[in-house]
């Protein structure tokens, strides 16, 4: 079995949960709330630059130079999306320049940031591409499952569209084949702190989209 495989197993219970998100069973129905999918994309587009910076990472730790360059343009893809929602998702839904830029991180977004800045000065080579997995791989997964049950003339269906395009999932097979390169090549201790760092990622992409349903913020902590 595949190391991605086994990944996938170890955490499908995880997988379906984050399906199963009501922010995530709204969007394929175009219910959900103006105001939830504006939050979305506001701490989408902080994550981004973060997650940016630590596929620059990761390409500076890759061990062959076709994997520098798969990071170092995905780290450039994540910034040039990052900023294209400024001028679509958040002039579609009346987010100004300002409102993003005066936004801060929320409990969820700083800790998912916090996490893969974290794990990509940190750790190993294989242990950030592990850490780095689930945004691709989840992303994809819930992309495409969300595109299959959208409905006719949904509001989203164009960020729906993006996720569940040829071109991004494309990307997310190349990466899952690079883990599964490096990973041929690990102990077995390796293998378990990767196992451990797409949990955590994957559990990170669950709180994401849980928070962001329900535009969670630093409660009572505005003062401090």
């Amino acid at each position: 079995m595949l190391f991605s495989e086994q990944l996938w197993q170890r955490n499908l219970d995880l997988y379906q949960k984050t399906l199963a998100l009501p922010f995530n069973q709204e969007l394929a129905q175009g219910s959900l709330s103006r105001e939830a999918f504006s939050h979305y994309v506001i701490q989408d587009a902080h994550y981004l630059l973060a997650y940016g910076r630590a596929l620059a990472v990761c390409a500076a730790k890759a061990y062959e130079a076709d994997d520098v360059m798969q990071f170092s343009d995905a780290a450039k893809i994540a910034i040039v999306v990052e900023r294209s929602l400024h001028d679509s998702f958040m002039q579609e839904f009346d987010v100004s320049k300002q409102q993003f830029e005066t936004t801060p991180l929320t409990l969820a977004c700083h800790h998912y940031t916090s996490f893969l800045s974290a794990t990509a000065w940190s750790e190993s080579y294989p242990v950030v591409l592990a850490a780095l997995l689930p945004c691709f791989w989840i992303y994809a997964e819930v992309g495409q499952d969300i595109v299959q049950h959208s409905v006719a003339n949904n509001p989203y269906q164009a960020w729906i569209d993006t996720y569940a395009g040829e071109e991004f999932h494309t990307a997310v097979r190349n990466v899952i084949a690079t883990v599964n390169k490096v990973a041929a090549r690990c102990d077995a201790d390796t293998l378990e702190k990767m196992h451990a760092a797409y949990r955590m990622g994957a559990k990170l992409e669950w709180l994401f989209w849980d928070s962001a349903y329900d535009q969670r913020q630093w409660l009572g902590l505005d003062h401090l």
